[in-house]
């Protein structure tokens, strides 16, 4: 008999996961040193660089609604919509309470460090670096309605976590793709 999706869901670890752990032995071999979960004014990042007052943020696709890799749980609607939620809200005020005093934060998907790790250093990079350093914008699911009729469609409401506004919205059929490991 499998697992219930409770005893499923509390195996998840909460730190040290593996895209932290890829993410710091990169940034770890391109000569960046950090703190692990150090605290900040506003929270715990992953990964804290103190003095230059950057803090990473590794985002799982599956609790904090990313854009391409969310998958709607067909049961406990309004739980799971309300977590959701909850999770993307803490996230913004983490972030704009954060960069409110200076700090310049970078979030990253969890599929991005598995895809993208070179790109994603280099954003650190010129986080600890650039004079003028903007962010890459951080597109989240904020809700996700199925609609009526045959198939699997759902409308997936989207805001930018730095600016709420305008919502985006995207209307899909519903998938459970994972992304591609290239490690």
């Amino acid at each position: 008999m499998g697992l219930t999706r409770s005893e499923q869901m509390s195996r998840i670890r909460g730190k040290d996961t593996s895209p932290e752990r890829l993410l710091r032995s990169a940034l770890w071999r391109a000569g960046l040193r950090f703190r692990l979960q150090s605290r900040t004014p506003h929270g715990r990042p992953d990964v804290v660089f103190a003095k230059a007052q950057v803090a990473v943020f590794i985002d799982g696709c599956f609790w904090h609604g990313c854009p391409e890799h969310y998958v709607r749980p067909r049961t406990r609607n309004e739980f799971w919509s309300a977590k959701l939620l909850e999770n993307v809200e803490r996230d913004r005020r983490q972030t704009l309470q954060l960069e409110a005093e200076g700090w310049r934060v970078c979030r990253f998907w969890e599929h991005q460090i598995f895809e993208n790790l070179p790109e994603v250093v280099d954003v650190v990079r010129l986080a600890l670096q650039e004079e003028q350093w903007t962010p890459p914008p951080s597109w989240t699911v904020v809700q996700v309605d199925p609609l009526p009729g045959e198939g699997d469609m759902e409308q997936r409401w989207m805001e930018e976590l730095r600016n709420p506004m305008p919502r985006r919205s995207v209307i899909t059929q519903r998938s459970t793709r994972k992304w591609k490991r290239t490690r």
